[in-house]
């Protein structure tokens, strides 16, 4: 079975996603992350499971989370720099049943590691969003 990375724009971003994809996000500067990202942690903020942010060094500060009515008690936010593997972490998180969404950055991750994240989203369902913050051309990237 092919899947296809899926890559959303700013402009264009929908909340309405494939399951068995990774929802990858182009994103242009630091206002448009936070952004995109504030819409995507608001959406889980409701449903039971946790939600897994991967960061880099702009995390959203605890008084924008407030701001926004995002809960933190059901967010995990781990920063790049205190992770000794992150392909363990990812797999474990889309695998153990307990998060609803897991949020990264696809300049933490090589194509080799995204395409291993794209096959073990096959068989899980939490969803997958990367955030891109260079144009990539991955239009006709599939997986078999």
């Amino acid at each position: 079975m092919l899947q296809t990375i899926d890559i959303r724009t700013v402009k264009s971003y929908d909340l309405n996603q494939t399951q068995s994809s990774i929802q990858l996000i182009e994103i242009e500067d630091d206002i448009s992350a936070t952004f995109e990202l504030m819409k995507i942690l608001h959406q889980y903020n409701s449903q039971s499971g946790w939600t897994l942010l991967i960061a880099p060094d702009q995390v959203p500060s605890k008084s924008l989370l407030d701001s926004c009515s995002i809960d933190k008690s059901k967010l995990l936010v781990i920063r790049q720099k205190h992770l000794s593997n992150l392909d363990y972490v990812l797999n474990s998180a889309l695998n153990n049943g307990n998060f609803s969404a897991v949020i990264t950055w696809t300049n933490m991750l090589n194509d080799y590691q995204l395409d291993l994240l794209t096959k073990a989203k096959i068989s899980s369902n939490t969803n997958l969003y990367c955030f891109s913050d260079k144009k990539q051309t991955i239009n006709s990237h599939y997986v078999s």
